[in-house]
């Protein structure tokens, strides 16, 4: 690996070339960036793979909904095949059915669109802090705790999408998966986004279990597991945070399955997985939002059940200024 990375640096040297001339562009070219007739809320990272963008975008809509606000979801439909919808937009659909999802790879078109058809009286834009061209009100910045830096380098030699410096770019920071790493190593982190970032508002996000959902619909405490012999399946960027959720939650040796980020499940997939539930002797297979509205149509009729859990963001830390800065973004248009 360590080869393969020496001889993808110099990828990553024009990488970061393309980055500084992006940046000169958009902070320096009249008109390269252009602003909504609603207030845009941007939720980001820095890495490629999963800093848990999708649940804090959901928490931001709840939150938004809460006081009275209409949001709409702009997204551009991630690696969707022609003719299908991409993950995130299913997921989103699934947790939030009466928010409007707008998909579209030109974020501004997207915005128009949220006011015009949708009736939005602001935008939360999905996967947003590299999409410069769209002005923004709130710049929520995510970090993995796990894997903070994408291993120091730009793409393709590491995971960095740029460089951790941006992070002065961010009106907020969200240190996701907190509560996964050890104290001092959180000290650590706080202080390397300090020097990064300077003092923004930090928050400290950890997800717990929230509801067990079957496909009859039935809804049951996570506890419920604890009973139960499971398979847990998964195709996450990172999957580590559902499976060792997942195995604290169930009683017996929880098994696990996981398949690559963005899977997209076929019939024989599914088949697969009941057959490996068989084999070390579970009665459920316990899956993520983001998989369920994947595997769910194509779950056969079984001795096997499937259920989905559901997980909540709990909140630490800047949480009251995070809920300020949302008030002040979208107020800043009537």
């Amino acid at each position: 690996m360590n080869a393969l990375r020496w001889l993808l640096k110099p990828l990553s040297i024009v990488h970061g070339g393309v980055i500084r001339g992006r940046k000169l562009y958009y902070d320096r070219v009249p008109g390269a960036v252009r602003r909504a007739g609603i207030p845009v809320i941007s939720v980001g990272n820095i890495t490629v793979g999963g800093t848990g963008k999708t649940p804090m975008v959901i928490e931001i809509v709840r939150r938004l909904r809460a006081i009275g606000r209409r949001p709409a979801i702009l997204t551009r439909g991630y690696r969707a095949r022609l003719g299908e919808t991409a993950d995130e937009v299913l997921e989103f659909q699934e947790a939030l059915p009466v928010v409007p999802v707008v998909v579209d790879p030109d974020r501004v078109a997207g915005a128009d669109a949220a006011q015009a058809a949708h009736g939005a009286d602001c935008a939360v834009l999905d996967d947003g802090f590299q999409h410069r061209r769209l002005a923004r009100d709130l710049d929520i910045v995510l970090i993995d705790a796990l894997n903070p830096w994408g291993g120091g380098a730009l793409l393709p030699a590491g995971r960095l999408r740029e460089p951790p410096s941006s992070l002065r770019r961010a009106d907020l920071l969200v240190l996701t998966r907190a509560n996964q790493v050890a104290p001092a190593e959180l000290e650590r982190l706080k202080a390397a986004l300090r020097r990064y970032a300077g003092n923004k508002p930090l928050v400290l996000a950890a997800a717990e279990a929230e509801t067990l959902i079957y496909r009859n619909g039935r809804r049951a405490a996570p506890t419920e597991l604890a009973a139960r012999r499971v398979l847990a399946v998964c195709g996450l960027g990172n999957p580590q945070t559902f499976l060792k959720l997942a195995a604290s939650l169930v009683g017996a040796n929880c098994e696990a399955r996981v398949f690559r980020d963005h899977h997209r499940y076929s019939v024989s997939d599914a088949d697969a997985i009941v057959a490996a539930a068989r084999r070390c002797r579970a009665e459920l297979v316990v899956t993520t939002r983001k998989d369920w509205v994947k595997l769910a149509p194509l779950w056969p009729d079984a001795d096997v059940a499937l259920a989905r859990l559901d997980l909540r963001l709990a909140l630490a830390g800047a949480v009251a200024e995070l809920d300020a800065r949302l008030r002040q973004a979208v107020e800043k248009h009537p």
